[in-house]
């Protein structure tokens, strides 16, 4: 994370979304808009999530990687990068903070990490607004 984000917002971030946390996650098809509710884990200025490489927000993301994301007085704009296959060697450390992070629900049936098209989706954060008891923080990660 950027050295320039207050310690206590990086607290409150880590404190609220370095966890399974349900997210918006906005993208762009064809200059509108695309919002979903998506489980998310946050560290280090990204958010990380487990989709389908030919989800629809995969597909957006691929064609404008602009997203935004909103949760618990937070909101954001970043990039979505695909990381590629889950079990792919070079996503083993976030796939297994991952994997500690959605324990609750990660094995019941819903993935099948066999399937090369399940990946990891990144949200990079570029810059953001966080509010907490009376205190905003924008953010510029």
């Amino acid at each position: 994370m950027d050295k320039n984000i207050p310690s206590e917002a990086q607290a409150i971030l880590n404190e609220r979304f370095g966890h399974d946390t349900l997210i918006g996650l906005a993208t762009i098809d064809n200059g509108r808009p695309s919002v979903r509710t998506v489980n998310a884990y946050y560290e280090d200025g990204c958010f990380y999530v487990i989709t389908y490489a030919t989800s629809n927000k995969m597909k957006e993301l691929e064609k404008d990687p602009n997203a935004a994301i909103c949760g618990d007085w937070f909101t954001a704009h970043g990039t979505g990068v695909n990381l590629g296959w889950f079990l792919k060697e070079e996503n083993k450390e976030i796939a297994d903070k991952l994997r500690r992070a959605f324990a609750s629900w990660i094995d019941n049936g819903h993935n099948n990490f066999d399937d090369p098209n399940t990946c990891i989706l990144c949200i990079r954060l570029t810059d953001g607004v966080l509010l907490s008891h009376g205190t905003r923080y924008d953010l510029c990660f």
